[in-house]
C-alpha cells in the first residue's frame, strides 16, 4: 500500500480527488504535501477563499471531529494544524487582497500568573483552521493586554484559559472590568482551561465554557452564524 501511496503525483489529480487527497494530508501532517496542493489549486484558477474552505477548513473539520471522539490525541493535531498553517501562509496575502469573507476575528491568552499554553495553542491552531484570525496574547495577560487587543482591531470573541484554580479568578477581573468599560456586550467570551467547568464560566459571566480546542471551534463558529444571521435579517 505505501508505494502505492508514494506514486501519487497530486498535479495529475483531479479537483475534486486533489481536493479528497489534501483532506487525507492535513489528516496526516504532511504539510509540503499541504503547501503543494494549495499552489496546484490557485494555478488551476481557484479563488484563495474557495482553497481555504473546500481543502484547508473542510479537512481540518474532520481533524476537529476526531480530536473531540477520542480517535486523534494532541501531537497528531498539532501535526495537522502546522501543515494547514503552512497551506495557510500562502493564501493569507491572496485573501486579504481579494478582502475574502472570515468567519471572525478572535483575541486569545491565557491569564495573568499562569504561564501554561499548550490548550490555548491548540484552540488558536484549530481556529484559524476553520478560517478564524486570530490574535494570540501568549502567557501571562494582564487585563490591560486583553482591552488592548480588543480596541485595537474589530474583535468578535475574546477567548480566556487557565491550567491553576490560583489565577481562574483572574477570568473574573477582565470581565468585570469589561462590563465597568461598558464593552461587555460587543464581545463573546469564552473560556477554558483544565480546573474550569460550566458553572465557574456562568458565574462569573463568561457566554461559553470551551472544555477543549474541537468545542472552542464549534462554539465559536455557532455564535458567528447566529451574528451574520442577525446582520442579515
Amino acid at each position: 500500500m505505501s508505494d502505492e501511496e508514494q506514486d501519487i503525483v497530486l498535479a495529475e489529480l483531479s479537483d475534486e480527488e486533489l481536493t479528497l487527497q489534501m483532506h487525507d494530508d492535513l489528516y496526516d501532517g504532511l504539510k509540503e504535501e499541504i503547501e503543494e496542493g494549495v499552489n496546484i489549486l490557485l494555478g488551476r484558477g481557484w479563488q484563495p477563499y474557495d482553497v481555504l474552505t473546500k481543502a484547508l477548513v473542510e479537512g481540518m473539520r474532520v481533524v476537529g471531529i476526531d480530536f473531540r471522539d477520542g480517535i486523534l490525541f494532541v501531537p497528531e493535531v498539532l501535526l495537522a494544524a502546522n501543515a494547514m498553517k503552512g497551506g495557510m501562509a500562502i493564501l493569507k496575502p491572496l485573501l486579504a487582497a481579494t478582502g475574502a469573507p472570515r468567519m471572525g476575528r478572535m483575541v486569545i491568552g491565557t491569564v495573568k500568573g499562569d504561564i501554561h499554553d499548550i490548550g490555548k495553542n491548540l484552540v488558536t491552531m484549530m481556529m484559524e483552521g476553520a478560517g478564524f484570525e486570530v490574535h494570540d496574547l501568549g502567557i501571562n495577560n494582564p487585563v490591560e493586554n486583553y482591552l488592548e487587543a480588543l480596541a485595537e482591531q474589530e474583535t468578535d470573541i475574546l477567548g480566556m484559559s487557565a491550567l491553576l484554580t490560583t489565577t481562574m479568578p483572574y477570568m473574573k477581573v477582565v470581565i468585570d472590568t469589561m462590563i465597568e468599560q461598558g464593552i461587555r456586550d460587543e464581545y463573546v467570551v469564552m473560556v477554558g482551561g483544565a480546573p474550569l467547568n460550566e458553572e465557574f464560566a456562568k458565574a462569573i459571566g463568561a457566554d461559553a465554557y470551551c472544555r477543549d480546542a474541537a468545542v472552542a471551534v464549534e462554539t465559536a463558529t455557532d455564535f458567528m452564524t447566529r451574528k451574520h444571521n442577525q446582520m442579515s435579517a
